[in-house]
């Protein structure tokens, strides 16, 4: 059995007032990739928002432990330098900050014994580009501005190769993206995984872990884990969706439907 790197008890969480994680379990360890899969509004999103110490998101009971250590008096700087990534579902453009310069302000301040100066850090980051096979102009635009969709997501996983997290958080990675771009994306990811790293991969579908195979499969619905399993449970969901699972847990559509807005609204 591998170390654990992430394990989370009966966690409770509210965004304004309103319960969205109603007594999650989960247990990662070292070089484990998750898939975490569930309807709008299951609480999927806000998961991996907590995790980083986004504000607005208050746990009201239970405990995220990583590494053994209580994260949640962590300022999200604080977790990103202990080696918490999240990729984020729709990255954010930062016009006038080229991506090469982005990444190497990230790097300096997540690595303070490791500070590489211009020439150092491109070189460094040229080993990253021609690992995940990224054009090399890419790096020398400004962060996200102008990019497709698929540009995003790639600078995400280089973000990720140059940060080397030790738990990296994939929220809604293939969102938005065709067969091609889903490929590279994917592609990215295999290669980053290894022992040393947990990945949570948040996904609505099957199609995304055709690509990334996940150690284990968990549904999340109505705020907690309601199932875990293997691949054919992320296959069983493509085939049955997910409303014959709220109907065991006694959920309507209408109570997934009524948490979503509030997720999305957050």
């Amino acid at each position: 059995m591998s170390e654990t790197l992430l394990q989370i008890e009966d966690l409770h969480v509210e965004v304004e007032g309103r319960e969205i994680l109603t007594g999650l379990d989960l247990i990662i360890g070292k070089g484990e990739i998750h898939a975490i899969m569930g309807p709008n509004g299951s609480g999927k999103s806000t998961l991996a928002y907590v995790l980083t110490g986004r504000p607005g998101y208050e746990v009201t009971g239970g405990k995220m432990l990583y590494k053994g250590e209580d994260i949640s008096p962590l300022a999200p700087d604080e977790r990103a330098k202990a080696g918490i990534f999240l990729a984020f579902q729709y990255p954010t453009e930062v016009p006038g900050v080229s991506v090469v310069n982005f990444l190497r302000t990230a790097y300096n301040a997540i690595h303070p014994e490791d500070q590489k100066a211009a020439m150092a850090f491109r070189l460094f980051l040229q080993e990253k580009i021609d690992l995940l096979e990224i054009p090399t102009e890419l790096v020398d635009r400004y962060v996200n501005q102008g990019f497709s969709g698929g540009e995003k997501k790639r600078n995400e996983i280089l973000q990720m190769a140059v940060l080397s997290p030790e738990l990296a958080i994939m929220d809604e990675t293939d969102s938005g993206l065709d067969i091609d771009a889903l490929k590279h994306v994917s592609g990215g990811v295999n290669k980053l995984a290894g022992p040393e790293v947990g990945i949570v991969l948040i996904t609505h579908y099957q199609r995304l872990l055709n690509y990334i195979h996940p150690d284990v499969v968990h549904v999340l619905m109505g705020g907690r884990i309601a199932r875990s399993g293997g691949f054919e449970l992320a296959e069983q969901l493509e085939a049955e969706g997910y409303e014959g699972l709220a109907k065991e847990l006694g959920l309507s559509v209408q109570d997934i439907e009524e948490v979503a807005r509030e997720e999305g609204a957050s």
